[in-house]
């Protein structure tokens, strides 16, 4: 059963969460969301993998592009969805399945909209960024996002949030000697011996700057911790893998420096990084939207894809429905009146109102 783009925002969103798409598999979610928008004559559609570009062509004064991803993180007993009347509950309702359905509304019913509208919506947005469906879209076909301005419908309680961190993650090994483990004073355990990186952890403080009157709030952490050899075996390797989620006043080379500073004495390498984006509220596009959609700015915790805007010279801001707090949670889920809402403000703005 296709989607139906005339349906409620909130009852699409519920169609699109029982489609599940954790990355990588995002395959049915495109196909259906290309079926329900090939029918709309004032939309030319581009399809790049599992990653799908919706155009007007008007010739209106200004573009704007309005972008989406379609995957997931891996599911935690949380579907299908459940709607309670308030809030709809489920993988992917709050991040970003809600911003999603807003987008493709917006897309199906608004013909004649005042700017020419590049809708995006695409896939591998929660993993490594190498894989990440718009960067690919920027780097084959980058006059498919050429715009003035970018709205990335992440999550943001349906305020506009400024900016975004960068993150960027390492493995720190810690080495040892194989002995074994009835002979353990033979040999050094590596597992023991990483005690002292997730000292060092614990004992971080974050780093919390505010720019353009926004307060950032820095974090690093252990996210996976990887070792051992046998279960009668002293290990003789460790490796911590840990995420540093840098605000954007640092560069990511001057967060890579941070991190192999904080972990002298270690092996450090390097598997993962993608810069921040500054605020740049001062900027005519961002004042004017953020100023249509009721003026109040948060700063943006974590990374999104305003960082790949901002790497293109296009001004962005993140705006959607659902507390981003609760993304990738087991209980995640948004407000139906967050998705309305957000729906009603774009409509507004799209048509000049």
């Amino acid at each position: 059963m296709g989607l139906d783009l005339t349906a409620d925002a909130v009852a699409l969103t519920e169609a699109l969460v029982n489609i599940e798409s954790v990355s990588r598999n995002e395959q049915q979610i495109t196909d259906a969301i290309e079926g329900a928008l090939a029918g709309y004559d004032h939309l030319a559609l581009t399809r790049l993998g599992n990653s799908l570009v919706a155009r007007t062509d008007l010739g209106r004064a200004e573009r704007v592009v309005i972008a989406g991803h379609v995957d997931t993180v891996p599911l935690n007993d949380n579907l299908p969805a459940r709607n309670d009347g308030t809030l709809l509950h489920g993988l992917g309702t709050c991040d970003m399945k809600g911003g999603v359905a807003v987008a493709l509304r917006l897309a199906a019913t608004l013909a004649e909209p005042v700017r020419d509208v590049t809708y995006v919506f695409y896939e591998c947005e929660e993993i490594e960024a190498s894989a990440n469906g718009l960067r690919r879209i920027a780097e084959e076909r980058p006059d498919l996002v050429d715009a003035d301005f970018a709205i990335l419908m992440e999550p943001s309680d349906a305020i506009v949030e400024a900016g975004c961190q960068g993150t960027l993650r390492v493995e720190v090994t810690v080495p040892g000697e194989r002995a074994h483990s009835a002979r353990a004073w033979r040999g050094v355990n590596a597992i023991h011996g990483a005690g002292e990186v997730l000292r060092r952890l614990s004992s971080y403080e974050p780093r919390r700057p505010v720019i353009d009157g926004l307060e950032y709030h820095e974090g690093l952490n252990a996210v996976l911790i990887s070792g051992g050899v046998a279960t009668n075996v002293i290990p003789d390797r460790c490796v911590v893998t840990v995420n540093y989620r840098f605000a954007p006043d640092r560069s990511e080379e001057e967060a890579l420096a941070f991190v192999r500073d904080f972990f002298a004495g270690y092996d450090v390498v390097l598997t993962d990084t993608a810069p921040g984006a500054l605020p740049g509220l001062e900027l005519p596009a961002a004042k004017a939207f953020t100023e249509a959609v009721g003026g109040e700015v948060k700063p943006k915790f974590g990374w999104t894809d305003v960082a790949r805007f901002t790497g293109l010279g296009i001004p962005a801001v993140n705006y959607g429905p659902g507390d981003p707090m609760l993304a990738h949670k087991q209980e995640e889920h948004v407000p139906l009146e967050q998705i309305r809402h957000c729906e009603q403000t774009l409509r507004t703005w799209l048509v000049g109102r």
